[in-house]
């Protein structure tokens, strides 16, 4: 009767939690509206990254793809003082490519790549159950220009320094391809100006 009980009670937090979850998601305008755990465990609000640029890479450390974390971690190291922020997160949806627990990924990103850039807990990017983050980067009613299902590791969305999402680069799209470096350039260099303009109207006010 006891564990029945307890049963009862976990699966109606469970819900709760849910519930929660999808009234947030619900009401969420872009990225910055999210709060996910980084590969450590610990919460974190995505506006923490207003008013940098963000990359957001579903990662897998057995795939062919693998090595482009070396290219992401080249981005982060030439771009990271311009405002560029590289959000990884693992998943293991594709052919069982990241089978390893956060730990392990953490320790293979760390002593295989050194990787530098922001590493998150491992999700799922594509079914059910799928996480909210990316229920919005996939969605076409809320990312129309960019949404539509996730087709494998290292599909990468480009975010302006607003939370908007302004890009999407299929999974054999490098991060070193021209295509990439030049769409990261331009957002750096349009937000850059944008915020110049803003902060020289400030002060003619």
């Amino acid at each position: 009767m006891r564990i029945v009980l307890v049963a009862t009670l976990l699966s109606a937090c469970a819900g709760t939690v849910l519930a929660q979850e999808k009234k947030s998601e619900e009401k969420a305008k872009n990225i910055l509206d999210f709060t996910v755990n980084d590969i450590d465990g610990k919460e974190v609000s995505l506006d923490k990254y207003r008013g940098d640029v963000v990359l957001i890479v579903n990662v897998a450390s057995k795939c062919g793809l693998t090595p482009q974390y070396a290219e992401l971690q080249q981005l982060h190291e030439k771009y990271h003082k311009r405002g560029l922020r590289i959000l990884g997160f693992p998943a293991n949806n594709f052919g069982g490519q990241e089978p390893g627990t956060n730990a392990e990924i953490k320790r293979f990103c760390t002593s295989k790549y050194d990787v530098g850039f922001d590493m998150f807990a491992k999700v799922s990017v594509q079914g059910e159950p799928q996480c909210a983050l990316y229920r919005f980067l996939t969605s076409e009613e809320k990312n129309p220009k960019h949404g539509g299902e996730i087709r494998w590791n290292f599909t990468k969305f480009l975010v302006d320094r607003n939370g908007e999402i302004i890009g999407r680069f299929e999974p054999r799209v490098k991060p070193s391809s021209r295509e990439v470096v030049n769409a990261v350039e331009n957002a750096l260099e349009a937000d850059s100006e944008k915020g110049e303009k803003e902060d020289s109207k400030s002060t003619a006010g």
